[in-house]
C-alpha cells in the first residue's frame, strides 16, 4: 500500500481547494470502497482529504417542495429518515438491500454515487483492464462474464456499476450538486455517469476536483407507492445480479405515471424509459408489463454466459409492477 498524506477537512471550500492543490488527492468520506481499492492497489492516492466532518449530514426539505440529501449523511440514517421512507420508500429499500449494518453506518450518499465496479479483472492490479489501465484490454468479454453489463456496453468494458442507491435515485431523477474552486454546479443523475463507449476509464461527468455536496430529489408523487427488487447469489451482504426501481401511479386500471430503473444491468444505473413510454397510458395489467419490458430489453446485447440476466429482468419487471397495481387496488 502505498504510503499517502492525511488532511481532516475544514469546510468545503477547504476541501475544494486542498484537491485543487494536489491533483493525486481523493475526497475520504466512509471510506468503505476506497479503502479496500487501496489495499490491493487499484488506487493510489498521494494524500486523502477527510471530509467525514462537514457540515452535509442533513435531510432537509428543498425549495421545490422534494427533498435535499446531504452528501455525508450516512447509507442508515438515509434509510431510516421518515420523510424517506413516506415519500421515496424504494429508496429506503434499495439501501437496506446494500451491504451489512456495519458498512451501511459508514458508507456516505456521495461516497456511494461514486463507489467503483466490483469487476474481478478491475480489481486485480495483475491484469489488463480498460477502465483501471486504459488501451489495456477487457479481459471480461471473452473471459468470465456472468454478472456483468448486458445493456449499454462496449468492445472496451463490459462492467456493471454496483450502487443499490443509484438505481432507486435514478427513477426519481435525483440531482447531483457539487462544489468546484470556480463555485458550485449540479447534474442530473441521468447524466452524472458518462456512457462506456471506448473511454470507460471517464466514469463521471463530475468536473475535475469536485466535491459532491448533496443529492436532491425532486417531489414525485408515484414515487409514494415504489419498491426496490434485488436479485443476488445469496440472500444477503451481496451485490446485485439484477435489480429494479419501479414507482407505479394507476387509475381506473390504467397506467398514469411510472419510474423504472434498473440495476447490475450496465456500467451505471440503467433508466428504462422505452419501457416508461409503453406503460405510461396503458392497461395496467402483466401483459402490458411483460410488452414493456420487452421493449426495454430489445437493446440488451448479453455475452455467453449473462443471457439469462435478460429473462431476469423481464420477470422482475412483471413481477415488481404487478405487485404494486394489485396494491393500488386495495
Amino acid at each position: 500500500m502505498r504510503e499517502f498524506g492525511y488532511r481532516r477537512a475544514l469546510g468545503v471550500s477547504g476541501a475544494v481547494a486542498l484537491l485543487d492543490a494536489d491533483p493525486e488527492a481523493r475526497y475520504l468520506g466512509g471510506g468503505t470502497n476506497l479503502v479496500d481499492l487501496m489495499k490491493t492497489g487499484v488506487e493510489r492516492p498521494a494524500r486523502l482529504v477527510d471530509v467525514r466532518e462537514l457540515p452535509l449530514n442533513h435531510i432537509e426539505p428543498a425549495e421545490d417542495g422534494g427533498l435535499r440529501i446531504g452528501a455525508t449523511v450516512t447509507n442508515s440514517d438515509l434509510a431510516a429518515h421518515p420523510e424517506v421512507r413516506r415519500r421515496y420508500p424504494a429508496l429506503a429499500q434499495a439501501v437496506l438491500a446494500g451491504a451489512s449494518g456495519q458498512l451501511r453506518n459508514m458508507a456516505t450518499v456521495g461516497g456511494n454515487l461514486l463507489q467503483r465496479t466490483r469487476c474481478g479483472y478491475f480489481a486485480d492490479v495483475a491484469s489488463p483492464c480498460n477502465k483501471r489501465s486504459p488501451g489495456s484490454g477487457c479481459p471480461a468479454i471473452e473471459g468470465e462474464h456472468r454478472n456483468h453489463a448486458i445493456l449499454g456496453a462496449s468492445g472496451h468494458c463490459v462492467a456493471t456499476h454496483p450502487s443499490d442507491m443509484g438505481v432507486a435515485l435514478t427513477a426519481f431523477d435525483a440531482r447531483v450538486s457539487y462544489e468546484t474552486a470556480d463555485g458550485p454546479g449540479e447534474i442530473p443523475l441521468s447524466g452524472f455517469y458518462l456512457p462506456v463507449g471506448d473511454t470507460p476509464h471517464l466514469e463521471t461527468a463530475l468536473p475535475p476536483g469536485a466535491l459532491i455536496t448533496g443529492v436532491t430529489l425532486p417531489p414525485v408523487p408515484a414515487a409514494a407507492h415504489s419498491r426496490y427488487r434485488k436479485v443476488r447469489e445469496r440472500a444477503s451482504y451481496a451485490f446485485a445480479i439484477g435489480s429494479l426501481a419501479a414507482a407505479l401511479d394507476v387509475r381506473d386500471g390504467v397506467v398514469r405515471d411510472v419510474r423504472l430503473a434498473f440495476g447490475a444491468v450496465a456500467s451505471r444505473p440503467w433508466r428504462a424509459r422505452t419501457a416508461e413510454d409503453v406503460l405510461t397510458g396503458s392497461p395496467a395489467d402483466a401483459e402490458t408489463f411483460a410488452a414493456a419490458a420487452d421493449a426495454e430489453l430489445a437493446a440488451a446485447r448479453p455475452l455467453p454466459h449473462n443471457g439469462y440476466k435478460v429473462t431476469l429482468m423481464r420477470n422482475l419487471v412483471v413481477a415488481g409492477l404487478s405487485e404494486l397495481a394489485e396494491e393500488a387496488t386495495r
